[in-house]
């Protein structure tokens, strides 16, 4: 343990190298305010500090420069991490202020953001599969007849895609039963371990939905895994005035492998600061890293750091790292809740393909009585066929839309009653010259009238009108 006089002479020591990158003298230190000692006593409490190893002396006629040991105690004795500055402050809220798309995409600028905040390079490992592995949603999209794209989006927030190519074309019908078939077996269930999708009774769906399950599976990444995103690599370049430690760096910077072991092994011994020797990966025994995990819905899934010389502004680094960890977190799990809010309100309204969303058959369609003036039929788009003059009503079903509750048909005419519900079992008058038919049943699985089917309802009723 060290006293206050060799604590502060320390401590000044490792302040001036990090700001001058050369070695200390006595004489300068002893210049600072605040120690109040004769340059004799200094020299000869950092002939100690040297003996004790915190200190060494390049040259013989040269002052002193920090060694791990010495950085480690002025770590330690950091009250905390620095705030940061206005400017940077408001970096980092316009950065997370603006959408950034996927979770790759942010991950890749969000590397780039910390290398601007602190001037080192900067760390950024994506989530891994494995542990928070269970999948959240599941889609397939038809990107033509042979071709379908299967998507799959983790708790953790990390996507994963396979391109499937199919020996038969499929229909939109066929993607959708697949689609529903495989989100059953995917949603809620770790990846690496989910089980094979329920028969359909169709031999292509059942085919599409069991290769949809296989390729994500088969995608899974290794335990261990996790994609870095290195930002601002060039500027270690004028962290070093070796060439060869430039080289180094560089070099390990390209190592993916090597990045994830380093941060894991910071994290798991309890560490956010490494420096020099203590990560053990001998050629960056020049540097020293900090990290700091980062969560998605309160699990953990990856981590951010900065990776710079052992002189680095710790208490800016700490900062930095600390606040872009933070708001990455807070980013990433709001858009994860976004994205579960959007799903769950597509299920609900019975749009899209919303998880284990069970498409309409067509065959459940109910078909429009026939028009009591004796005119012939007009083109539809929701059955084929719709009442001319009005006097026939527009049955709700799994493939006629019809308007939603409070709605006005065209032509400026009142629904029966003032309401259609959108329940699909009320007819919609063109007219209101018609008594309203008995409510037809429900077909099994129609779900409730979209918004688009209320714009093609009123667009049927225009023209018929």
């Amino acid at each position: 343990m060290l006293d206050d006089r060799k604590a502060a002479i320390l401590r000044a020591v490792v302040e001036c190298h990090i700001q001058t990158a050369q070695p200390v003298s006595s004489a300068y230190v002893a210049q600072l305010g605040d120690l109040s000692v004769s340059p004799a006593t200094v020299r000869n409490e950092m002939a100690v500090l040297e003996q004790e190893g915190y200190l060494f002396q390049p040259h013989s006629s040269a002052g002193r420069v920090p060694t791990d040991k010495g950085y480690r105690f002025f770590v330690d004795s950091l009250a905390g991490p620095a705030p940061l500055g206005p400017v940077q402050a408001e970096l980092v809220r316009l950065f997370f202020a603006r959408k950034h798309g996927e979770i790759e995409q942010t991950l890749a600028q969000t590397s780039g953001l910390l290398s601007q905040l602190t001037d080192y390079a900067a760390l950024v490992v994506a989530p891994s599969s494995p542990e928070p592995g269970r999948v959240r949603s599941v889609q397939l999209v038809k990107l033509g007849p042979r071709h379908v794209l299967a998507v799959a989006v983790l708790a953790s927030g990390s996507v994963e895609r396979r391109s499937l190519e199919l020996s038969s074309p499929v229909s939109d019908d066929q993607v959708e039963r697949a689609s529903a078939a495989a989100a059953a077996a995917l949603v809620g269930a770790p990846l690496e371990r989910a089980p094979q999708a329920a028969p359909t009774g169709d031999p292509m769906t059942d085919a599409l939905a069991r290769a949809a399950v296989e390729g994500l599976r088969s995608g899974e990444q290794e335990p261990g895994g996790g994609h870095v995103f290195v930002g601002g690599a060039a500027r270690m370049a004028s962290a070093f005035d070796a060439v060869s430690t430039i080289r180094n760096v560089l070099a390990i910077l390209e190592e993916q492998f090597v990045l994830v072991s380093l941060l894991r092994d910071v994290l798991d011994r309890g560490l956010t600061v490494a420096i020099g020797t203590e990560h053990g990966v001998l050629p960056l025994a020049d540097c020293a890293v900090v990290v700091a995990p980062y969560e998605v819905d309160g699990e953990l899934a990856g981590t951010v750091g900065v990776l710079g010389p052992t002189r680095m502004h710790y208490d800016q680094a700490l900062a930095a790292v600390a606040v872009v960890s933070k708001r990455l977190s807070k980013a990433l799990s709001e858009g994860e809740q976004r994205h579960s809010d959007a799903g769950g309100n597509r299920a609900a309204g019975g749009g899209g393909r919303g998880v284990g969303h069970s498409p309409v058959p067509a065959s459940a369609s109910t078909p429009a009585p026939a028009s009591a003036s004796g005119s012939g039929p007009a083109s539809s788009p929701a059955s084929g066929t719709a009442p001319a003059s009005g006097t026939a009503p527009v049955l709700a079903s799994g493939t006629a839309p019809v308007l939603a509750s409070g709605t006005a048909p065209a032509s400026g005419t009142a629904p029966a009653s003032g309401t259609v519900p959108a329940s699909g079992t009320a007819p919609v008058l063109a007219s209101g010259t018609a008594q309203a038919p008995a409510a037809a049943p429900e077909p099994q699985g129609v779900g409730a009238a979209t918004q688009l089917g209320t714009a093609k309802a009123e667009s049927a009723l225009g023209s018929a009108s």
